[in-house]
């Protein structure tokens, strides 16, 4: 799947992205919006759940950035609690701080939110952002999703978003 105005690609990401994730996850802008997970990424990204994508998006061919797409009824930790079937979550973030602002998170939401809603069955799509995101928070209101509740997770306060098909 590709973003013609950005030539974004989303593809699996595997083990052999393991150091690049590792120092994305280390930069304060990741960190800012992401602050207390633990992604175990040496363990995770050689796993594959039918429940969960893992992805890293590509501008003609150099990593800007990672996608998770996840069943929330049905991924292992519950992370979401007793959520209804037929939605999905997304995790998104960019790698690089000089690579923010230009357009490339919207390309990389549309190509997650289109693997989404290529399964028939999946009715909506749900994003939690940190409460204190107000960044992110535009973002998906501007991309049309729909603030739905203050929750929290892990211990962090969150905004839970919701776009539906």
């Amino acid at each position: 799947m590709e973003d013609k105005d950005h030539r974004i690609i989303l593809r699996p990401a595997t083990l052999a992205d393991l150091p690049l994730v590792e120092y994305w996850d280390e930069q304060p802008h990741v960190i800012d919006s992401d602050p207390d997970d633990d992604w175990n990424w040496a363990v995770e990204l050689d796993r594959f759940p039918d429940w969960r994508e893992q992805l890293i998006a590509e501008l003609d061919g150099r990593p800007i950035g990672f996608v998770q797409i996840i069943d929330p009824a049905r991924e292992e930790t519950h992370y979401w609690g007793d959520v209804p079937e037929n939605l999905r979550a997304i995790d998104i973030w960019i790698g690089e701080a000089e690579d923010l602002g230009k357009g490339y998170g919207k390309a990389m939401i549309y190509l997650a939110l289109d693997r989404c809603f290529a399964d028939d069955a999946v009715t909506g799509v749900l994003v939690d952002p940190l409460a204190s995101n107000v960044r992110a928070h535009r973002f998906y209101e501007r991309e049309g999703f729909k603030f739905i509740e203050k929750r929290k997770f892990g211990g962090e306060d969150c905004f839970v978003y919701r776009i539906d098909r």
